[in-house]
């Protein structure tokens, strides 16, 4: 009796100091108070759960990855950054000096660069995207950097895989970065035949059994390729078959977009690249003229890039942050298309303070999600939009996996980030935005097309729904910060 009286009284001591490090340690509120539930009223268990998803590792530096060992040359390069951009922002047109605010957080905040004399151009869906990438990969002269959360061995991850193959015998460097859990179908074959052909590939973060929970919990979501440092790719989608959609298939449709871009704005992809590389393959890759080639003002390429790039190796959830800048300054229009709408406190009150204010808003997400508990978790979230008059869009053609945003038709930006907790606080994400109308009216167009697939929320209909689903979708938000 002692002993059970002991260990009851070691155990209530151990949940009074994972508590206060929980609350000690946990920047958001939400958050907190999730992982105190699942700590009081989930015996043992909770405490596991919070040890192995729930630490701070951004505040930790768990993913610290630092690229330039020099630090002379590192203040020097952040001088040259910041003329660059005060240079780029000076020479731009109005609608982008609207956005001055963005383009310093970022730049202050992730030395992210603000570009000029870029092309870009919009690919939906991955059978658009995958034409677009070989022929580029095909045209590779030095280097191909490759970094992908999914990367499957099917035929649309094999054809890729034998063009690099093919590369690799010219001579040309590449360096292959996947996700350990997002690319599993890829590691026991895939990767061996890469290796062989001479085609350095690493895991992001190799799973093994020990470390299983923080390693599954903290991915590499982004889906990069630089080619050259001259040619680059990133969005939402991923390498598999899934993304390619042919017309005379029966499969799920899957509506997706990415951008190609040509010009300065692939420097600081190339950045990013350089550090996930150093960090997954333990080398000290620095920089050169080759990673990062002199580009010349071309007069057709006109567009401004800069990149958002967040992770638990940030300072600050910069991705968060940027969208946070782009609805506080919009006047006119909001367009957001995201498959996993668990936005947090933060986001649901800059919409609801810009629709009050007589913004348009309309939110596109899939009508059936991949997963139900995100599915209903997200539900939740609809109840505050809707009142203020938000338009929500539930895709009907299919799955719309696409991470857009187009402010004003002057702003887009398309990435890796859901708007959710995971990546704005655990995943490590990237997103382009571009600072042009052009653009932002082809996302814009692209928005209105697809909401013709979509049925749009009837509010009274929304709020007259059974009772038993609203506390099931409430319940889900409770722990949406864990999903």
């Amino acid at each position: 009796m002692n002993w059970l009286l002991l260990s009851e009284i070691v155990y209530a001591i151990i949940v009074i100091l994972v508590c206060l490090r929980v609350v000690i340690d946990t920047r958001s509120n939400t958050k907190t108070l999730a992982y105190l539930l699942l700590t009081i009223f989930i015996p043992v268990l909770g405490i596991i759960i919070y040890f192995s998803v729930g630490i701070n590792y951004r505040k930790r530096k768990m993913f610290s990855k630092k690229l330039l060992q020099n630090e002379d040359l590192a203040k020097q390069i952040e001088i040259e950054v910041n003329q660059y951009s005060q240079n780029t922002f000076n020479n731009s047109p109005e609608h982008v000096q609207v956005y001055e605010r963005l383009s310093h957080l970022l730049l202050k905040d992730t030395r992210s660069p603000l570009t000029g004399h870029n092309a870009v151009k919009l690919l939906f869906n991955g059978e658009n995207k995958f034409p677009e990438v070989l022929q580029a990969l095909r045209k590779a002269e030095h280097h191909i950097h490759i970094e992908y959360y999914i990367f499957e061995d099917d035929e649309v991850g094999r054809s890729i895989e034998k063009v690099l193959i093919e590369k690799a015998k010219e001579g040309i460097e590449i360096r292959f970065i996947y996700d350990d859990f997002g690319s599993r179908s890829i590691r026991k074959k895939m990767v061996d035949r890469l290796r062989n052909a001479g085609i350095e590939a690493f895991a992001f973060s190799k799973i093994t059994f020990i470390a299983l929970a923080n390693q599954l919990n903290y991915r590499n979501h982004r889906k990069i390729i630089i080619i050259d440092g001259v040619v680059g790719f990133v969005g939402g989608i991923n390498v598999s078959d899934r993304y390619v959609n042919h017309a005379e298939s029966k499969a799920l449709f899957w509506r997706d977009t990415h951008l190609r871009l040509e010009g300065p704005g692939i420097y600081y992809l190339q950045y990013l690249f350089l550090c996930d590389w150093n960090f997954c393959a333990e080398e000290k890759l620095q920089p050169n003229n080759l990673f990062f080639p002199r580009h010349h003002a071309d007069s057709k390429n006109t567009k401004v890039v800069q990149i958002a790039a967040s992770g638990p190796d940030s300072n600050f959830p910069s991705i968060l942050f940027s969208l946070l800048e782009v609805i506080s300054n919009a006047k006119k229009e909001i367009l957001i298309t995201t498959p996993y709408f668990i936005p947090g406190e933060s986001i649901i009150d800059a919409l609801t303070v810009a629709a009050l204010s007589g913004v348009s808003i309309k939110l596109l997400v899939p009508d059936i999600s991949d997963s139900k508990l995100v599915n209903a978790a997200a539900k939740s979230y609809y109840d505050e939009l809707l009142k203020v008059d938000v338009e929500i869009y539930l895709y009907q053609k299919g799955f719309v996996h696409a991470k857009t945003m187009v402010a004003d038709k002057e702003i887009a930006i398309v990435g890796s980030a859901n708007m959710d907790y995971r990546s704005f606080d655990l995943n490590f994400e990237v997103n382009a935005i571009i600072y042009d109308e052009e653009i932002a009216g082809q996302l814009s167009n692209a928005f209105y097309d697809d909401i013709l697939n979509a049925k749009k929320i009837d509010r009274q209909a929304w709020e007259n729904r059974p009772a038993i689903r609203q506390l099931l979708e409430k319940s889900a938000r409770l722990i949406s910060p864990l999903l």
